[in-house]
């Protein structure tokens, strides 16, 4: 498939033979940045998350629909001889894989990264899972929600006073898809000096603990298991999520001036010139008493007039918004954030669209994400030059 020359990634291939989430999600990265991205699929089921709904736009789920715009589909058994033999001729026009294979399943089909870099020497394969290919825990299985418990993700989120929660979006899997992209990328260069392939071994688990940052930091620096702070932050006061007579809003003072212009906004001279509450250092460690007193103030004025006492004083500070608000926001729409595209009958399905805003390269127009297996032939014809009859075949033998 041609892509624009004015694209990023204009020329790059990459087999997309994961399922799910983390490994989907980085091949639509790539895919929005004019990769071409093909999905290899299991003939007749395909990726489960087709199923996983409702919702549905058409056939589709909604979870599918999220992580696989802008890719080609096709089937192919790799559990048979030939189609392995087809894989790997595939492999061989490709410059980068992403798979989240069982570690076992690789090795019984000889799909290990080792394997696949004997037979292909410059590929860059990238291996997804829950907690990678070393250590006693290599062949746990990995779900989000499981790697949201054991990284310490839900230790750290949830009410102060109450069960430990999960992110409201399965954010290990997204996390590692992010890391993905990134890695393949940065092997893709590196490629071009070395002439040689790389394997990229990536765990859930991994991504998911480099990604909460300063709190593991200050468990690391302090050795004190940090407690939940529920709409609270650990370092930061007041920084958090107050009631107001109306709603909710997020204050996020972020250093101490904003802190004074907090005070003059809201008519509290007296915290502003109290020597306890000062410096963030101070408002941290006298969070017990300074958070009531700030949660009393918030709570004497409605929403709208919080938003334009603190724009004025540009004090940081957000309402909760939700879905059916958000997409409503002439923000949104001039960020380009929901995109309609056409299903192949015709009908318009609407997308999430994707966050990069490049000036001096032309991305590509979104795609709806494929259905089982429709690029099946296109892709090997174009590929591999098989004839009608050849597929013919194969479709009979069930290989594709």
């Amino acid at each position: 498939m041609e892509t624009d020359p004015h694209a990023p990634l204009h020329g790059i291939r990459i087999m997309d033979a994961s399922r799910v989430l983390a490994g989907p999600f980085c091949g639509q990265i790539l895919g929005d940045l004019g990769a071409d991205v093909i999905k290899l699929e299991r003939p007749d089921s395909g990726d489960e998350t087709r199923g996983w709904g409702p919702p549905f736009a058409g056939v589709l789920s909604a979870y599918y629909l999220a992580c696989n715009r802008n890719k080609r589909a096709i089937t192919l058994d790799l559990a048979q001889s030939e189609g392995q033999t087809l894989f790997h001729a595939l492999l061989d026009k490709c410059d980068a894989m992403i798979e989240n294979f069982r570690s076992d399943s690789a090795a019984k089909l000889g799909l290990t990264p080792e394997q696949l870099l004997a037979r292909h020497p410059r590929l860059v394969v990238c291996s997804i899972s829950g907690y990678g290919r070393t250590g006693p825990m290599r062949d746990a299985p990995g779900y989000d929600f499981a790697i949201q418990a054991t990284s310490g993700l839900m230790s750290i989120t949830g009410p102060v006073e109450g069960p430990p929660c999960k992110v409201g979006v399965a954010v290990t899997d997204v996390l590692t898809g992010l890391y993905a992209a990134i890695a393949i990328l940065a092997c893709l260069n590196a490629r071009a000096t070395s002439g040689h392939g790389y394997a990229i071994d990536l765990a859930l688990m991994d991504c998911a603990l480099a990604a909460q940052v300063n709190v593991a930091e200050a468990f690391l620096t302090s050795g004190v298991v940090p407690a939940r702070q529920g709409n609270a932050h650990l370092q930061i006061v007041p920084y958090q999520l107050f009631k107001t007579a109306d709603g909710w809003l997020v204050l996020a003072v972020g250093n101490d001036g904003q802190w004074q212009h907090f005070c003059n906004a809201a008519g509290a001279a007296d915290l502003a010139a109290d020597a306890r509450y000062l410096t963030n250092t101070q408002r941290v460690e006298s969070r017990e008493e300074l958070v009531p007193k700030v949660a009393a103030i918030m709570s004497s004025r409605t929403n709208a007039d919080w938003r334009e006492l603190l724009s004025h004083a540009n004090v940081p500070h957000a309402e909760v918004w939700e879905y059916d608000r958000i997409f409503a926001q002439d923000q949104t729409s001039a960020r380009g954030m929901k995109v309609t595209v056409r299903d192949p009958d015709g009908q318009p399905v609407d997308l999430l669209g994707n966050p990069f805003h490049i000036a001096g390269a032309k991305l590509p127009m979104p795609r709806t994400p494929p259905g089982l297996g429709q690029d099946t032939d296109a892709v090997f014809r174009d590929l591999l030059d098989l004839s009608g009859d050849q597929l013919a075949r194969l479709r009979r033998d069930r290989v594709i």
